[in-house]
């Protein structure tokens, strides 16, 4: 977050209008390092947003996975965000786009990178893009899909720049502790 920088928040209406909405602030984990984060390796990429106002009651928050049931090969995970499909071409965004992707042979605990299992991510294929940064990454457990992390970053097929190749997400039960305090010193009513 640049210092200077001036962050909404995008809601879309039915007809798919979108309204941009204030954000009172922003908190991010201490530890969060973005030259690591660019490097596409794993950091704290968690941060809270405080809107002035409560959300409308029709929007209902996400369940967020409370514990780690582990993450093996091939696991796989939903994927969803509004980023623009063709690089610094800012009209192929703002379409909500869903994709099932799986864990690669090496899932880890601190960053977890998903593929498209159609492509393996060395040819095009599904996965998160640009602008689809802290977009959420969902389990589903017993039939129910529930918050694991969020996108950190995503490249094209063989590492290289765009998306449809490698989507890297921060895992949010490392993060369970700091996310509950940090929201309850912001306000906000968690169990």
């Amino acid at each position: 977050m640049p210092p200077g920088a001036d962050y909404k928040i995008v809601e879309f209406d039915a007809a798919h209008r979108p309204t941009l909405k204030d954000v009172r602030s922003i908190t991010r984990h201490p530890q969060f390092n973005l030259q690591t984060m660019l490097a596409h390796r794993a950091t704290a990429d968690v941060a809270l947003i405080k809107l002035p106002a409560p959300l409308p009651q029709k929007m209902l928050p996400a369940g967020l996975l409370m514990s780690d049931p582990g993450i093996g090969s091939e696991d796989r995970f939903i994927v969803a965000g509004y980023g623009v499909t063709v690089r610094g071409d800012g009209r192929t965004g703002g379409t909500a786009r869903t994709a099932v992707l799986a864990a690669t042979g090496k899932p880890g605990n601190l960053q977890v990178r998903l593929i498209d299992p159609a492509t393996l991510g060395e040819r095009p294929g599904l996965g998160a893009c640009s602008g689809d940064s802290g977009a959420p990454a969902f389990r589903e457990i017993e039939g129910k899909p529930l918050l694991m992390g969020v996108v950190s970053w995503s490249t094209g097929p063989g590492g290289s720049d765009g998306c449809g190749g490698m989507t890297g997400v921060t895992p949010l039960t490392l993060y369970r502790t700091w996310i509950i305090n940090t929201a309850r010193q912001l306000g906000s009513a968690l169990p």
